[in-house]
Formats: structure tokens, sequence, C-alpha cells
């Protein structure tokens, strides 16, 4: 017979949670926390099928008396073959919590994390908090009201058979395989076509008089755009060559952007042209002027970077005449632009060309990043890693899995992650692959967009969003 051991912290519902289960009041509960103490045990018929419930005490250390209480739901744990870790849904994610659930992961068992005190519909959305754990499956219920307490047992009833067969990731010299699948995928392999890499093409924008015609001289080394403190002096983007390694590079030098109310006539047109180059461009250099605080107007100009999936480097120009201290400013662009978090920031002074150079050298770096691709074999191994360390969040109580992992265009860098639910994957969850990526290769200054898909369906098909 199969056990399933309740845990978690004290007063989150356990001992409820077991007489729901019993179908009968066993195990007293109470609001005050660590009322129970010892291992309760109890037979239950699930509809047809038999499983023994294990109550544990809440897993607290702040006495020895809890600590020993503890322990006894640890070894409980070990001992089941079906783990529930119960949180409060009416609290914050708890860092205590991610520990332990972590620790419980780690036994190699089918681990559920149940949200209790879901009580509502509206309720229901903060169960998503909780998605950062990275839980397999994930059941917001509501145990006083038996609220979508059927779901969880659903789930226990499947493990209560022989368990789902389920093609995963591995390593077990399977790679001739996984290779036959990618082949599926994209007939003519990773890269669909040959890309240009011996041209970059930096697009630079910001708004009004922020210093990008003076950036563009002091980068070509020549005067080779009109450069004026009247806002708006450059109308037309300007096309300049120069060449930086082995690389040719073309900057375009936008029209200076402003509130949509104060566009007229020709500067109208100018926008149009500037999204024009940032359509054809690779890196987008975002100027930011200094010397200002930052404005609205300054996120809706970096959003297009976001829009176009651009390469990108920051540039705060003006640095002589900076209102903060670097940790001030810094600070605030990666408050107010947490989508760019990725993008690197360099303080210069156009007209006195301080650190100029390191524009250059990072335009050179961020496109390497920009055009990267991932060894198939090492990109699996990073997946796979991260799915073992935070298994992904059921969807309405049925497993979801990658099965692999494709990197399919560069420019930038996109990534199929073939799921047997591809839909199952929350946005929360790619962030956290995509961050492990991160840790792993490195991509600074460029975007990762993570497509789930399913299997043999093509890239025309996906609704592509990045990360």
């Amino acid at each position: 017979m199969k056990k399933i051991a309740i845990l978690g912290q004290p007063n989150v519902g356990k001992s409820s949670l077991f007489n729901r289960f019993a179908k009968r009041r066993i195990a007293i509960t109470s609001d005050m926390a660590g009322t129970t103490r010892d291992v309760r045990k109890e037979i239950v018929d699930l509809d047809g099928k038999e499983a023994e419930i294990l109550d544990t005490g809440g897993i607290d250390e702040s006495s020895e008396l809890f600590r020993r209480v503890g322990n006894k739901a640890i070894e409980a744990a070990e001992a089941a073959d079906l783990i529930l870790y119960m949180v409060d849904g009416k609290a914050l994610p708890d860092e205590r919590d991610k520990q332990l659930f972590y620790r419980l992961q780690s036994l190699g068992k089918p681990i559920a994390l149940v949200i209790n005190k879901i009580d509502n519909d509206k309720e229901e959305e903060r169960a998503w908090e909780f998605a950062e754990f990275g839980a397999d499956n994930m059941f917001a219920i509501s145990v006083s009201h038996n609220r979508r307490v059927g779901r969880l047992i659903e789930w226990i009833k499947r493990h209560l058979e022989e368990p789902e067969t389920i093609p995963i990731l591995s390593d077990n010299g399977e790679m001739d395989a996984l290779e036959n699948l990618i082949g599926e995928f994209d007939e003519s392999g990773t890269r669909r076509e040959e890309e240009d890499l011996d041209t970059i093409g930096v697009a630079i924008i910001g708004r009004t008089n922020v210093g990008k015609s003076s950036l563009l001289n002091a980068l070509l080394g020549e005067e080779r755009a009109v450069v004026s403190d009247v806002a708006g002096t450059t109308i037309d983007p300007v096309d300049e060559k120069m060449v930086l390694g082995d690389k040719t590079v073309t900057f375009v030098d936008t029209a200076g952007l402003r509130r949509r109310g104060k566009i007229q006539g020709i500067e109208r047109y100018a926008l149009g042209r500037t999204r024009q180059m940032l359509e054809r461009a690779d890196i987008a250099l975002l100027v930011l002027d200094a010397s200002v605080p930052l404005s609205e107007l300054d996120e809706k100009i970096a959003g297009l970077v976001d829009e176009y999936k651009l390469g990108c480097i920051i540039v705060l120009n003006k640095w002589d005449e900076a209102l903060g201290s670097y940790e001030e400013m810094v600070k605030e662009i990666r408050y107010r632009f947490k989508f760019l978090s990725w993008a690197p920031i360099i303080t210069t002074s156009a007209k006195s060309k301080k650190r100029i150079h390191k524009i250059a050298d990072m335009i050179l770096k961020v496109f390497g990043n920009y055009t990267r691709h991932i060894p198939t074999r090492e990109l699996n191994d990073v997946i796979r890693q991260a799915t073992i360390r935070h298994h992904i969040p059921s969807q309405k109580g049925k497993p979801v899995n990658i099965l692999f992992a494709s990197q399919y265009a560069i420019k930038p860098p996109k990534i199929a992650l073939i799921s047997n639910r591809p839909k199952g994957i929350h946005f929360s969850y790619l962030r956290y692959l995509t961050n492990q990526l991160r840790e792993r290769f490195d991509l600074e200054g460029t975007p990762v967009v993570l497509v789930p898909k399913k299997r043999g369906e093509r890239e025309e098909e996906i609704s592509e969003e990045g990360n």
C-alpha cells in the first residue's frame, strides 16, 4: 500500500486536509501553530483506491521541541511514496518554504505543491506567486470550502497506479534519437538560412538632444553629423560605416523621438523612418542623458528595443554632468527598464570622447552573443538540469515535460522547447529557464527567445513570445 505524506510549516491546513481525505474528523485542527506534533497515520479510500495518509507536524525550528517534530516529518517524507507540501495561499511565498520544498524535491519522489486557503477565483490569482517554486504539480485549493480538492485527489489516484511513461530529456546515450527528433522539427538544420555575420547594423536611439549625433561623431572619429543644442536637429536618419575588427558596422543616427503629441509633419515621417531602421538593425545604442532625470518617454523608447528583439547597449551620455552617483543611476535604470536587465550600461561623454572605445568593444561582444549558436548537447544539458532543479508546474493536474530543446535561429538566439503540453509552460517558468541559460552561457546584451511548441510543429506556426 502506498504512503502519502502531508508536510508543511505550522498552521497551513495539513490536519484539515488529512481529515478531508479520511472523510471524518480524526486529527485535531486549531489556529494555534504546532497543534500536531506526532505523525498520524490513517488508511483512506480514494474512490476505490486505498492509500495510507501520514499527517505530520509543522516543520519549525523555533524551539528544540519543534525541531524534533520537524525531523519526524522529514522521516515520514523519506518513507512515503508521494509527498504533498502545503503552503498558506493567503501569505506571500516564503524563503523557508522554498528551501523545504527543494529539500523534499531532491528525494526524487512525486511531489505536489498544495496552495491552501485559496477560497475563490479572485484569490486564485495569488496562487501564481508560488510558480517561482518551479513545482511540477501545483494545486490551488481551499480545504475549508472543499474547493478543487478533487483535482488533487485525481493526481494522487494516478500515482497510485502505474506511472505514466513520458520521454524526457536524458543523458543516457540518447543524443542520436534526440538529433532525429530535432531533424523532424527543422529539416534544413538549426539555422534555416545563412546569416550575414560580417556586417553589424547599429541603431542609435533616444529622445531629442541626448547627444546621439555627438556620440556618432565620437565613434567615427570625425564630424559626420550636424550637432546642435536645438532639439530635433537630426530629421533624416544618417547612415555611416566604419570597420571594427573584422566587421563592418553601419551606424544609423536616428531622428530624436518626442512625445506623440509633439510630433508634427516631417518629424512624424522621421519617426516612421526610425522604425524602418530598427527593422534592419542588430543592435540598439539606447542613449540616455545623465544630466537630467529619466522620463516616461525614455521608457517608451527603450520599449522599442524589446519590440524589435534587438541587442542593446545602454549609453549614459553627458556623464561629466551626471545628476547622481553611478550606483544610484544604475539602480534606477534597472528598476525602470526591467525588460532590459541583460543590457550592459556604459557611461560616456561624447564631447570629451571619454570611454567611447568601450562602446566599440562592447558592440563586437554583443553582436557575438546576438549571433551565438549554442551546441545542442550543451543546451539540452542546461535545460535538463534546470527542470530537475525546479520541476515544471502541471497543467490542470496533468504533467508538463520538456522533451528536448533546439535552437532554430540567431539574431537573437531563438530556442524551441519541444513539450508534451507547451501551453502549460507558464511565462514565469520561461523566465527561470532564460536565467539559467544566462548563468551558463555569456549572453550579455542580447535577448533570448524561448518558444514552447509541440513535436512536429513548424517554426512558421509558432506564436513567438520572447524573454
